[in-house]
This record gives structure tokens, C-alpha cells and sequence, in this order.
């Protein structure tokens, strides 16, 4: 038997935690569907309401505004890479072969599947993909970045910064080509469906088995080892 996997956020985040209730859960579930479906400008509590069947006031009872509602969708990504990266490393001893795993849950936890059935992980990965760095590229970002919202994607790159450091202990931007590798996972995917000149990547359904292989070519020039 499965076990649902709770995944612990900055409680500053919420009002109340969503994964503790029928209806937060159902806040979650649905907000990812309606900001995949909607974009997150043209997102709102009043949709969102009417979508689950509830009130606006019931809503913002969980979430102060559809920023902080933003914000914990895209660290329960940040810490769902995390926890994949963890299980999938887990007894491995060989830094090259747990970059090349790291990557690969940098491109695949979209098809990936918890225990965890409020959450699209597809739809969510999409969210991320076109709205996730609306969540820290704001005027308050340094406000927000006081109050620990952004911790788990710090402890993501910093766990992957410790792999890059154990290929390469010389190498001297750890953490700038994990947040590169992260982020290009995701830049390049986008690019690919929307604006297709500023990348060499095509697509296949919902894999993305050539933005790994350009990651782990760029891995392995940078830090000096046959791919």
C-alpha cells in the first residue's frame, strides 16, 4: 500500500495549511488546474471559488492573496525535486552518476507519482515551467526572502551544489551552475513550446529526453568529465 507523502512548507506561506483539510486540498488541486489553464494574471479567488464550489472568504481563510498561493505551489515543487533526489541517491556513492540522477529529476518529476492525489504533478510542472519565477522575481522578494519563503529551493540547489563540488571540489561556481541547471531545465522546455528560436530543443509528448541530454552535455564540460 501507498503512502500519501506530506510535504512540509514555510508556514508564513499560509494562513492554514491546505494538506490538513478536504477543502485546502481541494484549493490546491484545483488552483494548479485553473492557473495551467488560465495563466496566473488571469487567475483569481472569485474563479477559483466557483470552480470548487465554494466562497471567496473560504479561500482567503488558507491563502492571503494568489502570490502566497503561488508561492507554496511552486515550493511544493521545489521540495517534491527534493525528495526525488533524496530516494533516487539514496546508498549511491558515484557524484557523476548522482548529477546524471539529479538531472533527470530535474526534467521528470512531472511524470513522476505520489501517493498525493490533489496534486497534478504534469500540470503542476507546467505552472512552474510558465509561472514559477513570478514567485521570487517581485518588488518583495527581499521581504519574503527574510521570512524563509524561498528555503526549500535554496536547500534544492545546495544539495545539488554539494554533488557538483564532490565531481570537481575546484570548481568555483557551485551553486550558479545549479541554479543554472534547474532553471534551464525549465527555460528550455518553454522555449521549446513557445518561443522555439531561442532554443535547439524539440520535444517529445511529455518527455524531454533531449533537454537531459544538453544538461548533462553542459555538466560534463564544465566540471571536466566524459558524460
Amino acid at each position: 500500500m501507498s503512502v500519501e507523502i506530506k510535504i512540509s512548507l514555510n508556514e508564513g506561506v499560509y494562513l492554514k495549511d491546505p494538506q490538513d483539510s478536504r477543502l485546502g486540498r481541494n484549493i490546491i488541486k484545483h488552483g494548479i488546474l485553473l492557473i495551467e489553464e488560465l495563466g496566473f494574471e488571469a487567475f483569481n479567488f472569485k474563479k477559483l471559488a466557483k470552480e470548487i464550489g465554494s466562497t471567496e472568504a473560504s479561500v482567503y481563510r488558507y491563502f492571503e492573496n494568489k502570490h502566497a498561493l503561488l508561492i507554496y505551489l511552486v515550493s511544493w515543487y521545489w521540495q517534491w525535486v527534493s525528495y526525488l533526489i533524496k530516494i533516487n541517491t539514496l546508498n549511491l556513492d558515484d557524484p557523476k552518476k548522482k548529477l546524471k540522477i539529479i538531472i533527470n529529476s530535474f526534467v521528470s518529476a512531472s511524470v513522476e507519482n505520489p501517493s498525493t492525489e490533489y496534486i497534478d504533478e504534469n500540470k503542476l510542472h507546467s505552472v512552474v515551467i510558465a509561472e514559477g519565477t513570478k514567485a521570487y522575481r517581485t518588488k518583495g522578494v527581499d521581504d519574503e526572502n527574510g521570512k524563509g519563503f524561498f528555503k526549500n529551493y535554496k536547500q534544492l540547489i545546495a544539495m545539488v551544489a554539494a554533488v557538483i563540488l564532490e565531481i570537481n571540489p575546484t570548481f568555483e561556481y557551485p551553486h550558479a551552475m545549479a541554479s543554472n541547471l534547474f532553471e534551464m531545465s525549465n527555460d528550455h522546455i518553454y522555449f521549446a513550446k513557445h518561443l522555439p528560436r531561442l532554443t535547439d530543443i524539440k520535444l517529445s509528448e511529455n518527455t524531454y529526453p533531449e533537454v537531459e541530454e544538453m544538461l548533462n552535455y553542459f555538466a560534463s564540460k564544465l566540471l571536466g568529465y566524459k558524460a
